[in-house]
């Protein structure tokens, strides 16, 4: 049997899961499974609970809207593919990993195009069947450049867009259109290490540790809400090329990852944070 995912956000007070759970029973659906998490200094309450069974959905969020707090977010969700974007740049390694994992059913989305600013991965996408769209960004404004973009995007209605070591700084009015909605990798030597080179400056400062972060894009640069991060040790004896390509290898790791929870309705963002049920 299908299940159905609600995720309810709210100021916390007491005996909200029991009024939940109780409208859950009420309408004769079965709990599947439950978490719940209050951030106490904020006094704000996040539950996910997969349920079973056929219910009246307009009378089972009126229900929740009668017993819940008046600032209460209440979603529902069914399991299906979400459609997704991927934009990328010059660089290979997070793009044929998403390509491989949908190749293979493992990606939990359809890609419905990938678009870059570049032509060098169009044979690469094209190999898995998917559209591929050159839209060139030199000697025009970032205004024209994104306007494109989106002519390309519009038809694709994803729910996600994911920048694959996509190179380029978004407008802040092409991030309002999708709020909470892009997801963007990136090294974890920000901002210590900026610039073009930031493994060669790791194996001059010898790092230690080398990671990623995965996060959704808001109007600050490379601080939306983290989704997901790892680490991995080097040593002394990498040297900076050695280093890139375990960058590579964590960065990949992490945006699949930061994809599988966001697709599975896991993620729960307020403020510049996120809540997440794994």
């Amino acid at each position: 049997m299908s299940s159905t995912t609600l995720l309810i956000q709210c100021a916390d007070r007491p005996g909200l899961i029991y009024l939940i759970t109780g409208i859950i029973y009420r309408h004769k659906l079965n709990i599947i499974s439950n978490s719940e998490f209050v951030e106490h200094t904020l006094d704000y309450f996040f539950m996910r609970t997969e349920f079973s069974g056929t219910f009246d959905e307009g009378q089972f969020i009126e229900d929740l809207k009668t017993a819940l707090p008046p600032d209460a977010q209440i979603r529902l969700s069914i399991p299906r593919k979400r459609n997704i974007c991927i934009l990328v740049t010059r660089e290979y390694h997070c793009l044929s990993d998403l390509l491989l994992r949908h190749s293979f059913q493992e990606l939990d989305a359809n890609i419905r195009c990938v678009i870059s600013n570049h032509q060098n991965l169009e044979d690469l996408t094209r190999k898995f069947d998917i559209p591929y769209h050159y839209v060139p960004h030199e000697q025009r404004t970032r205004e024209d450049h994104e306007a494109e973009l989106l002519q390309l995007i519009a038809p694709c209605q994803p729910e996600f867009l994911v920048l694959a070591k996509y190179m380029r700084i978004l407008s802040p009015d092409f991030i309002h259109r999708f709020p909470n909605r892009i997801i963007n990798i990136h090294h974890s030597f920000l901002p210590a290490f900026v610039g073009a080179s930031p493994y060669a400056q790791a194996y001059e400062r010898g790092v230690k540790i080398i990671g990623a972060t995965a996060h959704f894009v808001n109007a600050n640069l490379d601080e939306g809400p983290i989704i997901a991060q790892s680490v991995i040790p080097v040593a002394h004896t990498h040297h900076a090329k050695e280093m890139a390509q375990a960058g590579r290898d964590v960065e990949k790791i992490v945006l699949a990852r930061s994809l599988k929870l966001v697709l599975s309705d896991r993620v729960f963002v307020y403020n510049n944070r996120t809540v997440i049920f794994d």
